[in-house]
């Protein structure tokens, strides 16, 4: 798939990839000024209650980006809800045995709330604040 405006920009750090949900939530993170890597939109989140699973996300196209992009870090920034931390474990135990950090937001974020709802500095610290994902739930 064709890359947005954000990903074209060679002067962002190509050595890191932030994974959202939505295309709003890169608006979102945009608007921290905290970030100056590449995005992935996953197009939802895991949910098998509703029968989304990874087949039904944007997982394969990010697994093609790695080893091209040479990604380093991956930080998952995807809603704190239960659909958002089944996606994070999913994601950091795929990535994690490819070499790759895994890190997601720090918490301060509302669980069950939206990225979009969120106020630019909460959002802005919880970015800069992100941590190693860990294997098993919290």
């Amino acid at each position: 798939s064709t890359l947005c405006h954000i990903c074209n920009d060679d002067r962002r750090d190509g050595h890191t990839l932030c994974v959202v949900e939505e295309s709003r939530d890169v608006v979102a993170i945009e608007k921290t000024g905290q970030y100056r890597g590449r995005y992935h939109v996953l197009l939802g989140a895991m949910n098998p209650l509703e029968g989304i699973g990874p087949e039904q996300l944007k997982m394969r196209e990010l697994l093609l980006r790695l080893d091209p992009e040479d990604i380093t870090e991956v930080i998952l920034c995807l809603n704190p809800n239960t659909e958002g931390e089944v996606t994070n474990l999913y994601l950091a135990r795929l990535l994690k045995p490819l070499g790759i950090r895994v890190t997601q937001l720090a918490m301060g974020l509302p669980v069950g709330g939206d990225l979009e709802y969120a106020d630019e500095v909460t959002l802005g610290r919880a970015l800069v604040g992100r941590r190693e994902v860990a294997d098993e739930p919290r």
